[in-house]
């Protein structure tokens, strides 16, 4: 009698087919329209702060200390501003990546579906950040001109484990935070709206990050393995330093001089990031990516 035995390789893409029908059912079952879950006619309310006081790049510090509670509200609102504009930002490059990865896998393959519906997630979630920016009275922040520049070369260039590991990267360090604010009542309502619809579609979008970074790793060899370990590292470091620009300062009414020094030695936020990014460090030492120069980047980072 025939054995009933499936081929490994069989095996593995009917376990990816099965992981991308899942995901694909959860987004039927559960996901927003953010134009009308977001309460976006009510006016400002600048009683509350735009984040989480303690995800503050000066919480903590001296100069935090003097700030009187307006000033506190408004940078902590020009902070969540610039956070969703590298959140844009990012999502561009994301978008963009998949698109590339998925461009000649057939269309009737879950995998190919469930791609295309985190694109058009990632396409509401743009818009909602750009919206919810404005109405936090803040400009269209954007990480510095090279860093930019950086993110052309890298969308263009990266592929497999690279790119889907720096996806990784840009969403769990977003859902930890986001994960704080949407639960804290001092946060406006409308950010609080956005982060929980974020952090829930979000979610199946770091499940397929990291089934694809498994995927793509499954076959590779220690030079490449190596050489996408120090992109992913060198990728971190420019998304996480990018996340909150350096103009929230002086558009706060502080001395940008003064607040950039104190932030730039605040022990305080460089533990909150480490210990937002304790899983994602694990899942990539388990993925063997995390080499001595890749570790070099994502210390200089405090991601660990």
């Amino acid at each position: 009698m025939a054995g009933s035995t499936v081929r490994p390789e069989n095996q593995d893409r009917l376990d990816e087919h099965d992981v991308a029908r899942r995901l694909l059912d959860s987004s039927a079952k559960l996901s927003y329209d953010p134009v009308t879950e977001v309460d976006w006619d009510t006016p400002l309310d600048k009683d509350f702060h735009g984040a989480s006081p303690e995800w503050s790049t000066l919480y903590g510090t001296t100069y935090w200390q003097e700030l009187t509670d307006a000033q506190r509200k408004e940078l902590t609102r020009q902070e969540a501003a610039s956070v969703a504009g590298t959140g844009i930002w990012f999502e561009m490059i994301l978008q963009q990546m998949v698109l590339r990865d998925i461009y000649t896998t057939d269309a009737t393959n879950p995998r190919f579906q469930w791609a295309l519906t985190e694109i058009a997630d990632e396409c509401r979630h743009s818009v909602m950040f750009a919206r919810g920016a404005a109405k936090l009275g803040a400009p269209a922040y954007r990480p510095h001109r090279l860093v930019v520049e950086l993110g052309r070369a890298f969308k263009t260039l990266a592929f497999g484990e690279a790119a889907y590991a720096a996806i990784l990267v840009a969403e769990e360090v977003l859902d930890v935070m986001q994960r704080d604010w949407m639960r804290d009542e001092r946060v406006a309502p409308f950010v609080r709206t956005i982060s929980n619809i974020h952090v829930v579609e979000e979610s199946r979008h770091m499940k397929f990050a990291r089934d694809e970074t498994r995927r793509h790793l499954r076959h590779a060899g220690p030079l490449r393995r190596q050489l996408n370990a120090f992109v992913i590292a060198v990728a971190s470091y420019y998304i996480v330093t990018s996340m909150v620009n350096r103009s929230v300062y002086a558009n706060a009414g502080l001395d940008t001089k003064r607040a950039v020094a104190e932030a730039r030695t605040n022990e305080h936020h460089k533990s909150l990031i480490r210990s937002s990014c304790s899983g994602l460090m694990e899942f990539l030492a388990s993925a063997r990516l995390l080499t001595g120069p890749a570790l070099y980047f994502y210390k200089r980072a405090n991601l660990i």
